[in-house]
């Protein structure tokens, strides 16, 4: 996608044919004004979010609005890891994992003991444990932890072999996407891979609400590799029906990091630089 969808052009031809959409659009900026006024950061902003939303549907706050669809995304996810590499034996790390859409998944799959869910809405951690009674997965003995920010000090050295986020960079400015890639090299091992979806462009880098976020796969490919990761765009993910897109990172050896490289951050008019 080339054009902005914070352009006043987009915004207007997106109303004029979809004008069913303009109330609740309306609501939710005067919900997310609030919120951003009350917030100090955008991690906390978005935790306000998330609890609003978990509030009303568990499955409609991860963006699934029906319950079929809640199944299909998370099978989607599911058969693409273990498609790619995803193996009984691994330690999984899933940043971002909800009320357990693709999870349920991965913790059947998995050993027990084998999967690591983080995410910062302790609310929608609630729905996780109703998903994991409603699915019968309490001998699997899945962590479930609420973070509040994305640096993963509790967590040991070179432990996981798998990391997950799905849809989370979609709702990330370039500082938490910068602070995780910072840290997550240190939890795993040699050999180990992260996937990730996010909402690409590519046009003009740029934010609608500071709920949605969209990048350029190139912003993204240069940020990993500052943080010495091979960085690979999945274009067999852009088959699937599924509107962002994938990367995969794979963590280097030490002895092939490169060091320093610029930092990507917002520019003074609200915009990615």
């Amino acid at each position: 996608m080339k054009r902005s969808r914070s352009s006043l052009v987009h915004q207007v031809t997106y109303a004029a044919k979809n004008p069913h959409k303009i109330v609740p659009h309306l609501r939710r900026l005067v919900r997310d004004t609030w919120f951003r006024l009350r917030t100090r950061d955008h991690v906390a902003y978005y935790r306000a979010v998330m609890k609003s939303d978990t509030a009303k549907d568990p499955e409609g706050a991860v963006g699934s609005h029906t319950h079929r669809r809640w199944l299909a995304l998370g099978r989607m996810q599911f058969d693409y890891l273990v498609e790619h590499g995803l193996k009984p034996e691994c330690r999984m790390l899933e940043i971002g994992c909800g009320n357990l859409r693709a999870g349920h998944l991965f913790i059947d799959y998995l050993h027990t003991g084998n999967y690591y869910g983080i995410d910062i809405s302790p609310d929608i951690l609630m729905a996780a444990q109703e998903t994991l009674v409603t699915h019968g997965l309490q001998d699997k003995l899945p962590y479930l932890t609420p973070v509040r920010d994305l640096r993963f000090a509790f967590l040991p050295d070179a432990h996981f072999d798998v990391v997950h986020a799905h849809s989370v960079f979609s709702h990330s400015p370039p500082h938490v996407i910068e602070e995780c890639f910072a840290h997550v090299g240190r939890v795993m091992k040699p050999g180990a891979w992260f996937d990730f979806t996010f909402d690409r462009t590519e046009g003009r880098e740029h934010q609608v609400l500071r709920e949605d976020f969209y990048y350029r796969t190139e912003t993204l490919l240069a940020l990993a590799g500052k943080y010495g990761f091979e960085a690979a765009f999945m274009d067999d993910w852009e088959r699937l029906p599924h509107k962002q897109s994938k990367i995969r990172l794979v963590k280097k050896p030490l002895a092939q990091r490169p060091l320093g490289g610029a930092d990507i951050g917002l520019r003074a008019d609200g915009g990615m630089a």
